[in-house]
């Protein structure tokens, strides 16, 4: 039994993702953690909320909310629609937690010691009227460049041209709107990535089996350009993780806290930790997944995220590990995703356009999009989501070939034979036949899934429901049924096997369709079907079943058509 470890990348607190964030992280890391327990592996999965930092502050101020009130409020947003979409957390943590508190205070006091943190003097605007520092975000004004008047001091929207708050014409406080302004010194934290470049890149170079994607990505900013910067990990922000030294306070620091991008995925640490915290666990409980001294060198860890995460899981967070001189877990394979486009364009949050993860829930089950988007993933490309496609996608694949199979087959046997299986009859040519293809298909699926190639994985599980379908049509024993019972009842018992064995294969993918048909079946046995011939015999002649309401529904053209304008972002 392996152990392994997954995290997904920490979706930000502000707002509700939309299924472009889902496949690009949380989802396809559901699945292999799905297929790694299936195999009886031990798996670790986790992930949080991303709290600190300009945004939360910001949007807790625009509801009207304490930022603290905000984010757990959309702690719990975010929680209840991973439950929504099945996703099989071990915990779902957030980074205010004081466990991370303490872990990112205690990294840094390590990063100090090493001599990798430099005090660094910046001029930074400060409002007169707010009494604070404004981080770049906090400041809008005047684009330079375009002339767009709600540009931000970081980057202009409507151009991307890349800003600095001084460059803004009539630049005013986000906080407040006051335009009473001044540049002023201050001192913030830096971290001295560029001293530990040779490491990471002896560590990257070490990495031969990961995606090019990755990979590539990794390298352009390890050299290119001026190549590895020295990178602030302090803001002038209220809401956040206060800087200290370890345990002992930083002078020069007092009011400051750790920016975001440095104690986020300290929180997949802290995660584990928090896990342990409410299983009432020692901290021996969390380390053995994270100190390879206190047995996390057999750990295999993965990460699941989108291709504008991987630098910062590339070189920063592994920076910060390396750079402690603790054995630390660092990942051992990164999954990078590219984007999903929505019909034509891009998700909008601020112009409605795209289906987010609770408008998605509202229009159909879990299945029905964690299907789509699995099958669809952008591994190698980016990839589009379009309601025909989806629409196509759901009749054909899951409704005609998956839930025809389990109507089919359930119907036909109550009608024929009762509600436990029958008697008689024995195998032949062409169901060892079958047992040889799927034999083949089912190890080509595990091959997809242990290698996470997510959309090769989604055709192989879709090739091993058609051969049940083909072998259903040329057995045809609604036919054989009519002048040889005996052999009709040896198809239906093997159907009926068929359909666990696609129930325990499918759940990583469809876990409400799977819970399904395996009540349909009356069986509680989800081993993984190593020893096929024999799980193709688990259900004995005399076993009872029950059909099963209808697994998956067809979506019609004039549904597809409303949810085509309502989520167009178009405005009446």
């Amino acid at each position: 039994m392996a152990r392994i470890l997954i995290t997904s990348a920490i979706p930000y607190i502000n707002g509700i993702k939309h299924l472009g964030n889902l496949v690009g992280s949380q989802l396809p890391a559901d699945l292999f953690a799905r297929f790694n327990r299936a195999l009886g592996h031990e798996v670790m999965f986790l992930c949080a909320t991303d709290e600190h930092g300009t945004p939360a502050e910001l949007a807790a101020a625009k509801a009207g909310k304490p930022v603290e009130a905000y984010c757990a409020e959309m702690h719990a947003v975010q929680a209840e629609l991973a439950r929504g979409f099945r996703l099989s957390f071990d915990h779902f943590g957030r980074s205010s937690s004081q466990r991370n508190h303490r872990l990112t205070q205690h990294f840094a006091g390590r990063l100090a010691d090493a001599g990798l943190i430099e005090e660094v003097a910046e001029k930074q605007v400060f409002s007169i009227d707010d009494n604070r520092f404004l981080p770049d975000r906090y400041i809008t004004g005047t684009c330079p460049n375009c002339g767009y008047t709600a540009a931000r001091g970081d980057q202009c929207e409507n151009c991307t041209k890349q800003l600095d708050p001084t460059d803004l014409i009539n630049p005013r406080s986000s906080v407040s709107g006051s335009t009473n302004l001044e540049v002023r010194q201050t001192k913030h934290l830096y971290l001295r990535q560029r001293a530990l470049k040779h490491k990471l890149e002896a560590w990257i170079d070490s990495k031969t089996d990961w995606p090019i994607l990755t990979t590539s990505i990794a390298k352009k900013w390890l050299n290119d350009g001026d190549g590895l910067q020295d990178r602030g990990i302090t803001r002038d922000l209220y809401w956040g993780i206060p800087v200290r030294k370890g345990d002992q306070p930083w002078p020069g620091m007092e009011g400051k806290v750790f920016y975001v991008w440095f104690d986020a995925p300290i929180e997949y640490i802290a995660c584990t930790a928090e896990w342990a915290d409410a299983h009432g666990l020692p901290d021996a409980a969390w380390e053995r997944w994270w100190r390879t001294d206190k047995g996390a060198a057999d750990v295999t860890y993965y990460q699941f995220m989108g291709k504008d995460n991987v630098p910062f899981h590339t070189l920063s967070f592994p920076a910060t590990i390396l750079g402690s001189g603790e054995p630390w877990k660092l990942v051992d394979y990164l999954k990078s995703f590219n984007y999903l486009n929505y019909d034509g364009g891009q998700f909008s949050t601020s112009q409605g356009r795209g289906i987010f993860m609770d408008q998605a829930l509202e229009v159909l089950p879990a299945d029905y999009w964690r299907w789509w988007l699995l099958s669809h993933a952008p591994e190698s490309s980016d990839s589009e989501f379009t309601w025909e496609n989806f629409q196509a996608s759901v009749n054909k694949d899951l409704a005609d070939v998956l839930g025809n199979l389990v109507s089919r087959v359930t119907k036909f046997a109550l009608a024929k034979f009762g509600d436990s299986l029958p008697e008689g009859g024995s195998a032949g040519p062409r169901e060892a036949q079958l047992e040889t293809d799927l034999a083949a298909r089912l190890r080509a699926y595990e091959g997809f899934m242990a290698a996470m190639e997510v959309r090769k994985a989604a055709a192989e599980l879709r090739a091993i429901w058609v051969l049940g379908n083909e072998y259903l049509q040329a057995a045809a024993p609604w036919t054989v049924v009519k002048t040889d019972p005996e052999a009709a009842g040896a198809m239906v018992r093997l159907a009926m096997n068929l359909i666990r064995v696609f129930a325990i294969t499918s759940a990583p993918f469809i876990p409400d369709a799977s819970t399904a048909m395996m009540a349909a079946v009356k069986s509680d046995d989800w081993s993984w079907p190593h020893d096929l011939p024999a799980a193709l015999r688990a259900l004995p002649a005399g076993h009872g079943f029950a059909v099963p309401d209808n697994l998956f529904r067809k979506i019609t053209d004039e549904e597809r058509a409303d949810w085509q304008v309502r989520f167009s972002g178009i405005r009446s």
